[in-house]
């Protein structure tokens, strides 16, 4: 999970209840696996007198940042959303590595064409 992430800052107040996720996130963030995929990740926390609700806040490898409200949001959620956005970051890499144009357009034509190799789709499957 880090290995997309070149920050990750994690706010709470510990005597907050709804803490919760801020401290499963933050047990991910220090296991042997994730501080292994990205060794330069930087973990910030911010316990105590925290004057909003508990939040965290990832910084992805290409600079975007963005907040999660760790009141509503499970840890879980949290990694699942940068492990799909890590995803695409790795498919945009990839993509501009090759030298092609990102995002791929794919023209309207070809998606109804039919693939090599594959059935054609009957009539009343694409109704549903």
């Amino acid at each position: 999970m880090l290995k997309f992430l070149s920050k990750v800052k994690i706010e709470f107040s510990a005597l907050d209840p709804r803490a919760a996720s801020c401290m499963e996130f933050l047990a991910q963030c220090n296991s042997r696996k994730a501080k292994e995929s990205n060794p330069a990740c930087e973990v910030e926390v911010k316990r105590g007198n925290v004057a909003h609700p508990p939040q965290i806040t990832v910084t992805f490898v290409n600079g975007v940042e963005e907040a999660f409200d760790a009141t509503a949001t499970p840890a879980h959620n949290i990694r699942s959303m940068i492990l799909e956005k890590g995803q695409l970051l790795e498919t945009e890499q990839m993509f501009r590595e090759a030298g092609e144009a990102w995002p791929v357009i794919i023209p309207e034509e070809e998606i109804s064409q039919h693939a090599p190799g594959t059935k054609p789709r009957k009539a009343e499957d694409k109704k549903q």
